[in-house]
């Protein structure tokens, strides 16, 4: 007659845990976005919460083209990568994830050896995402005939046999012509962090590598900036990318900076300076000498676009300085150039000083690193005197004495003072 009253309960069991179903879901939806991604069906709010779970190791082929909220780039950026600055990529965390996800690409392909199609198959996912691609390594093909080890070949001897192996790198025709919104191409063609692997060949930018590039960026009708630096281009190089860039329809900055250019490379420069819409043009460290300046200043004379000339660490010497300095005398758009460690003299002072006096769009002089003198020195003091447009005159080892400097730089400062007191009253009279 006695009823038992057993109450059983899960030890375990708590209401407060049980997830709502929306958590549900979009856990689900989270889980199985790679073959379900739904996202442009859901709430803004419930977007947001997908995102914001989403693993960065996705497929991009998923990701690529559906997500564009730039935290999911952000996480994808920042996991990946330890510095991230997105003020170099139009402050896009999208777009440097792209550029710099290719640019490794490149980077790590082996010609004969990767896969074409690693490149291939990432261009449409990225194409409308990369403006810029920055590229500072190049690999060569894996060597197959290795020598035997018992060869005594004497260091020069192997330098000499390596220099005359032919390496051809990736050639970038395909992929440059299937991006529509390149506007910079930054390259170098060498080896990062070989170390004691070093040989010559890694650092060999062949003709046929030349031959490539130039096609490629004759195509590339959108490209503003091409630079191609440290890559050993020499005269006949140079001709042939000058070549394909003639008449280009919106190249505005050249740089080949640290290269092999001499006065016939500088000379196919000079043609382009003409045809072609540049304004900045960087030949810093190759080895100009006269010739190859008096072929530019021929070319500047003329100009009426470049605004900007680095001729830094050539050798230039008194004839190309004073040839430069009458093209000035005539040229009213350059503003700033760069004639450092050229090996000039008092003579380019003293046409300088006539520049000084009578040129007013030039903001930047820099003469450091030169044999000027005193004289020079004063010479230049006496042109500056009634100048009122230069606001930069480097004179560093310049050899024109600490006075001459001193009162050189107290016109430079007075000039920057009223042209920052000028920029500062523009925006007002605008407004009244």
């Amino acid at each position: 007659s006695h009823c038992a009253h057993r109450v059983i309960e899960d030890p375990e069991w708590s209401l407060a845990t049980v997830p709502h179903l929306t958590e549900l879901c979009i856990q689900h939806i989270v889980h199985n976005f790679e073959k379900y991604p739904i996202l442009d069906r859901l709430l803004p709010e419930y977007q947001k919460k997908v995102l914001d779970r989403l693993s960065t190791g996705l497929p991009l082929a998923v990701t690529a083209n559906l997500i564009s909220d730039e935290d999911y780039w952000k996480r994808c950026c920042t996991e990946r990568w330890q510095v991230c600055d997105i003020s170099n990529y139009g402050h896009s965390w999208k777009r440097m994830f792209f550029e710099r996800h290719l640019e490794n690409i490149l980077k790590c392909f082996i010609p004969n050896t990767t896969d074409p199609n690693q490149v291939l198959d990432i261009i449409p996912i990225c194409k409308d995402y990369v403006r810029k691609l920055e590229v500072d390594q190049f690999l060569p093909p894996l060597r197959v005939d290795q020598k035997e080890e018992g060869d005594d070949l004497s260091d020069a001897e192997s330098d000499f046999e390596v220099g005359e192996v032919s390496v051809h790198h990736y050639d970038l025709r395909a992929l440059i012509s299937a991006l529509p919104h390149l506007e910079e191409l930054h390259l170098t063609y060498g080896v990062k962090d070989c170390g004691m692997n070093f040989e010559w060949n890694l650092f060999t930018f062949s003709y046929q590598d030349c031959c490539n590039l130039a096609a490629a960026v004759k195509t590339c009708h959108n490209l503003k900036v091409f630079k191609l630096t440290r890559s050993k281009v020499d005269d006949e190089k140079t001709r042939l990318l000058v070549h394909n860039l003639l008449d280009h329809p919106s190249l505005v900055e050249l740089n080949l900076s640290h290269n092999l250019i001499r006065d016939k490379g500088a000379r196919a420069v000079g043609k382009l300076i003409n045809r072609s819409k540049l304004e900045i043009l960087n030949l810093c460290n190759n080895q100009i000498r006269h010739l190859g300046a008096q072929a530019l200043a021929q070319a500047l004379a003329e100009n009426s676009t470049l605004t900007s000339l680095n001729l830094r660490l050539n050798c230039v010497e008194d004839e190309g300085g004073q040839a430069i300095g009458r093209a000035l005398l005539t040229n009213t758009t350059l503003k700033s150039i760069h004639l450092g460690s050229n090996n000039l003299s008092e003579p380019t002072a003293t046409l300088f000083s006539q520049v000084l006096a009578q040129n007013t769009a030039l903001t930047s002089i820099n003469f450091s690193c030169n044999h000027l003198g005193l004289d020079g020195g004063k010479q230049l003091l006496d042109g500056l005197v009634d100048n009122k447009t230069l606001t930069e005159f480097d004179l560093r080892l310049a050899e024109v004495g600490q006075e001459t400097e001193y009162l050189i730089h107290q016109i430079v400062w007075a000039n920057r003072d009223a042209a920052r007191l000028g920029s500062l009253q523009q925006p007002c009279a605008t407004l009244l």
